[in-house]
């Protein structure tokens, strides 16, 4: 064994004791133990040499090792196949509902650590960001996003979680998984939320395309899109933060779903969008209780729906037109034709809405009443313009639909100059 600094110290200490040049007394003040400590260091010193003023404690297990029957119970459950990825805090939680023994999270962060089963993360440059206070009342302010991500881990496709979170307590009001950040899922999404907690004074969702025009100098719309319209019509206030770290609070609540929820799941044997909107419920009732807040004002901010708000007008796509002499007009590359009577036919150069729900049914309004109108011709189609954030689910889908062109047995390709087939026909022979 080797002398560490602590050691060396002593021996140091205690020679000067042995050649008469320091008393014991100043010595145990210098080594802080006691006279009694000091004279029996000097018998070892005389009778072993300097390996003497080592403890005898070196190297014997100590008396607050960490209990054999314990760390097999977390190594048992890191050996589940499921469970390779899980954080001390979640693996604690975990293995204190499975019925084990007791342990605190400390515990399972020093068994992981000396196994290598979980390193901490590295220190990160901080910046500094104004602190901005929550709201004090539920339904106040409502942080909106959504995560794309491949929840399913490769067991199905990847796809978007839609996550609403509430400013002032922190609690998710509402999940739903998604194939991508679209205007109709959050139509629908939106919808959900508010037929269960009635309409909310402001969302806060980022800079999508979904929620602003973000083009300076579009040339046609009213500068709305229609998501932004839609919160009009319902009295609810958009803001659009300008940063991530300006709506941190769902920002970090996708990196707990992206860690919590993804190993539920995995547990639970989940694969597919259906059967993870089922599941849902029962894992956010058990988050929320886990990790909600309480408001500073118990007063509910959300409204009900007034009379005259419908909510299937209200949630799908609107445009304007005025009709043509002919009542026609022009919508995606289709015109149609208004059936017209005695009263259509003071319509000319009339102003009429355009509703297309998200299954494609197109209905011409005027005033609140209904028109008759038929498809009369259809133009062709240009180019579609895709978001950023739906350009993977669209590059996947086409990729699945398209399929490999086979000629016919008669094609030019598959026949000689004659325009006779290369291939030999099958001979049927009779013994």
């Amino acid at each position: 064994m080797s002398l560490n600094s602590n050691d060396l110290y002593r021996l140091e200490i205690l020679t000067k004791v042995k050649e008469k040049c320091l008393k014991q007394s100043k010595a145990a003040r210098f080594l802080r133990i006691s006279t009694r400590q000091v004279r029996r260091l000097l018998r070892r010193l005389r009778n072993e040499g300097a390996k003497g003023i080592i403890s005898k404690k070196v190297g014997s297990p100590g008396n607050r090792r960490l209990p054999q029957e314990k760390i097999d119970s977390i190594l048992d459950f890191f050996k589940q196949p499921d469970h390779y990825d899980f954080g001390p805090t979640l693996a604690h939680e975990y293995i204190t509902e499975m019925g084990a023994p007791e342990i605190s999270t400390s515990f399972v962060r020093s068994v992981m650590i000396q196994n290598d089963l979980w390193h901490s993360k590295k220190a990160r440059e901080l910046k500094v960001h104004e602190l901005r206070p929550r709201r004090s009342r539920i339904g106040e302010l409502i942080q909106l996003d959504g995560s794309e991500h491949d929840w399913f881990e490769g067991r199905g496709e990847r796809c978007t979680l839609l996550v609403f979170i509430d400013d002032a307590t922190s609690e998710t009001l509402h999940l739903k998984f998604v194939k991508s950040e679209n205007t109709f899922d959050y139509f629908e999404a939106t919808r959900e939320y508010i037929e269960k907690h009635g309409r909310p004074e402001t969302f806060y969702p980022d800079r999508h395309s979904v929620f602003r025009v973000n083009h300076k100098n579009a040339l046609s719309g009213d500068g709305r899109t229609q998501f932004s319209r839609a919160l009009e019509e319902l009295g609810i206030e958009l803001i659009c933060a300008n940063s991530p770290q300006a709506k941190g609070r769902v920002e970090r609540r996708n990196r707990d779903f992206q860690n919590r929820l993804i190993k539920a799941m995995r547990i639970a044997k989940i694969c597919n969008i259906e059967a993870a909107n089922a599941f849902l419920p029962s894992f956010l009732g058990k988050f929320n209780h886990q990790f909600a807040k309480a408001p500073k004002d118990s007063h509910n901010a959300h409204r009900p729906l007034l009379p005259t708000q419908n909510l299937d007008k209200i949630f799908c796509l609107k445009e304007k037109r005025r009709l043509s002499k002919n009542l026609t007009l022009q919508y995606n590359n289709v015109i149609y034709q208004i059936i017209a009577d005695r009263r259509e036919y003071t319509l000319r150069k009339a102003e009429v809405t355009i509703l297309e729900t998200k299954a494609g049914i197109v209905t011409i309004e005027h005033q609140g009443r209904s028109l008759t109108a038929v498809p009369y011709h259809k133009m062709q189609a240009r180019a579609e313009v895709i978001s950023g954030k739906e350009l993977l689910h669209a590059l996947t889908s086409r990729q699945e639909q398209r399929k490999r062109y086979k000629p016919d047995r008669r094609h030019p390709w598959k026949s000689n100059k004659r325009g006779y087939s290369t291939k030999q026909p099958e001979l049927a022979y009779s013994y």
